[in-house]
C-alpha cells in the first residue's frame, strides 16, 4: 500500500468531520439570524431553517459507519456532540456506544433517558451488553436483563462474572458448532441454511454431544477438500484455546504471534463456552497502548478532551503535585551550591544540559523496559543481565556525548577542567538514568502496580536532582 493510499481513509474521515462541523456552524448561524427577525412569521422561519439544516446533517450521519460516527462525536465539543447524538437513529445508538471511548460514552448515556437506553441495548449481543452494563444505571440493567431470554441472560451474567482484563469478559457467544462424524457436504448444506455467519468466522468449532471441543474446521479446509470426506478427517485437532479466567492481554499476544482471527474458549472440562475474535483483541491492544501512554504521563484515566475543567483537573492533579515536590527538591539541590554558582556563573548555564540529557536517556530506557515487560520478555533470570546492558549503554553514551559537550565547553569557556567536569557529570548522570530506567518499572511491577504509572515523572525527577547534584558537586570539588 502506498503512502497516499494509506492516508485516504483518514483524510476521508477528516473530511466528513469537517462537513459535520460546517453544517453545525451553518445551523447555528442561520438560527441566530432567524431569532433576530421580528413578526408573525418568525416561528415558521425558525422551524423551517431548523429542519432544513438538521435533516441534511442527519442524512450525512445515516451513511456513516458507527465507528466513524463515534470518531466525530469524540471530536466535537459537548453541546455540538449532544446535538449530533440526538440526530442519530435510535436503532444505531447501541453500536455507536460500543465504539466511543469510555469518557465520551458517559456524556452520551447521561443525555439519554431510561427508555432510550433500553431501546439502544435491546438488539445487542450478550458480550456487547456486558461491555455496556457497568456504565448503565442499575435499574436500567435490571430491567434490561428481564427482557432477555434465559440463554441471553445467562450469557450476560457469565461475561459480567469476569474481570475486565480476563478472557471471559471479552469472549463472544455467537459461533457455529458442528459434529465430527458428518461429511463436509452436510456442513456446507447446514451453512447455507444459516444464510449469515457470525462476524470473523474463519473456522467452525467441532464438538461432541456434550459440547466438549474436539477440534476446529477452518473454512479454507472446508472449501478445498472433497465434500464426501468426514469432518474428523480434515479438522485441526489441536487448536489454540483459552480458558475464561486467563489474562486477556496474553491472549492478544497469542493472536499476534499465531496470526489468529478467532479461537475457542473452553472451561476446565474442555467444554466450549465461547470464542475470542480479532476485533476484540485489536481493541484491547489499542486500549492497553493508550493506557500505557497515559500512565507514563501520570494521567489516571482516559480523558474526554472536551471534558469540564474540574473533571480534567481531577484527572491530572495527582502527578502534578508529585512533580511539584520533586521540582522543589531539585531546587533545593541547586540551593546547596549557591556559592559555587556565584563564583562560576557558567555552571548555571551548563547544568540544565546535564539534567535534560539524563531525563531523555532515562525515558528511552523506561520505554524499552515497559514494552519488554508488556511482552513478558523480562523475568528473574535476565533482569540482572538487562541492568548491566543498560548500564553499559549509559556509560558509552555518557563518554561519547559527554566528550562532545566537554569539547564544546572548552571552546566556549577556554577551560579544560570545566570541560572534563562536564564530561564526567554527563557520564555519571546517564549511568544514573539507565539504572533508574530499569529499576523504577521493575519496582512498581513487584509492588503490584502498573510499571508505566508515572514512570516518566519519576525518572525526570531522579535525573534532574541527580544531574544537578553530580555536576555542581564535581564542579565544587575540582574547580572551586
Amino acid at each position: 500500500m502506498t503512502e497516499v493510499e494509506a492516508k485516504k481513509p483518514q483524510e476521508s474521515l477528516q473530511d466528513r468531520l469537517a462537513q459535520v462541523v460546517e453544517l453545525l456552524h451553518r445551523h447555528r448561524l442561520v438560527e441566530d439570524l432567524a431569532h433576530r427577525q421580528e413578526g408573525q412569521h418568525q416561528e415558521r422561519v425558525e422551524n423551517l431553517v431548523h429542519r432544513q439544516n438538521l435533516v441534511e446533517l442527519q442524512r450525512k450521519l445515516e451513511v456513516l459507519h458507527p465507528a466513524d460516527v463515534a470518531h466525530i462525536l469524540e471530536a466535537l465539543p459537548l453541546d455540538d456532540r449532544l446535538t449530533v447524538w440526538q440526530l442519530v437513529k435510535s436503532e444505531r445508538d447501541g453500536d455507536i456506544l460500543l465504539e466511543v471511548s469510555d469518557a465520551v460514552r458517559e456524556t452520551l448515556i447521561a443525555d439519554m433517558d431510561d427508555h432510550e437506553i433500553l431501546a439502544a441495548a435491546k438488539d445487542l449481543d450478550a458480550d456487547e451488553l456486558a461491555d455496556l452494563a457497568a456504565e448503565l444505571p442499575r435499574d436500567v440493567v435490571h430491567e434490561l436483563m428481564e427482557t432477555l431470554d434465559a440463554q441471553q441472560r445467562e450469557r450476560v451474567r457469565s461475561a459480567l462474572s469476569y474481570e475486565e482484563d480476563q478472557v471471559g469478559a471479552l469472549m463472544d457467544f455467537e459461533m457455529v458448532t458442528i459434529r465430527e462424524d458428518v461429511s463436509l457436504e452436510v456442513v456446507l448444506r447446514y451453512l447455507r441454511r444459516l444464510k449469515e455467519l457470525p462476524g470473523h468466522t474463519d473456522k467452525l468449532f467441532v464438538v461432541d454431544y456434550d459440547g466438549v471441543l474436539k477440534g476446529v474446521l477452518p473454512i479454507k479446509r472446508l472449501l478445498v477438500n472433497d465434500p464426501e470426506k468426514q469432518v474428523a478427517e480434515v479438522m485441526a485437532s489441536d487448536p489454540v484455546t483459552f480458558h475464561p479466567d486467563e489474562d486477556a492481554y496474553e491472549a492478544a499476544q497469542a493472536f499476534e504471534r499465531y496470526d489468529l482471527v478467532s479461537t475457542p474458549v473452553v472451561d476446565k472440562s474442555g467444554k466450549l463456552i465461547g470464542r475470542l475474535t480479532i476485533d476484540e483483541m485489536v481493541d484491547l491492544i489499542r486500549e492497553e497502548s493508550e493506557s500505557e501512554v497515559l500512565s507514563m504521563a501520570g494521567l489516571r484515566e482516559e480523558e474526554d478532551i472536551f471534558a469540564s475543567v474540574w473533571k480534567s483537573l481531577r484527572n491530572r492533579w495527582a502527578w502534578l503535585a508529585v512533580n511539584l515536590v520533586t521540582a522543589f527538591v531539585a531546587s533545593r539541590v541547586i540551593g546547596l551550591f549557591d556559592g559555587s554558582i556565584e563564583k562560576l556563573v557558567a555552571l548555571a548555564a551548563l547544568m540544565p544540559i546535564v539534567a535534560g540529557i539524563g531525563g531523555n536517556s532515562g525515558n528511552q530506557t523506561i520505554t524499552m523496559i515497559v514494552r519488554a515487560m508488556a511482552l513478558d520478555q523480562i523475568g528473574t533470570g535476565n533482569s540482572t543481565r538487562l541492568l548491566r546492558k543498560e548500564a553499559g549503554v549509559g556509560l558509552l553514551n555518557g563518554l561519547i556525548w559527554g566528550g562532545v559537550i566537554g569539547l564544546m565547553v572548552y571552546w566556549l569557556y577556554d577551560s579544560w577542567s570545566l570541560g572534563l567536569v562536564m564530561t564526567a557529570a554527563m557520564t555519571l548522570n546517564l549511568l544514573l538514568a539507565a539504572l533508574m530506567g530499569v529499576l523504577i518499572p521493575m519496582t512498581l511491577a513487584r509492588l503490584g502496580r502498573d510499571p508505566a504509572l508515572g514512570s516518566s515523572v519519576m525518572i525526570t525527577a531522579m535525573t534532574d536532582s541527580g544531574g544537578f547534584f553530580i555536576f555542581l558537586g564535581l564542579a565544587t570539588v575540582f574547580l572551586l
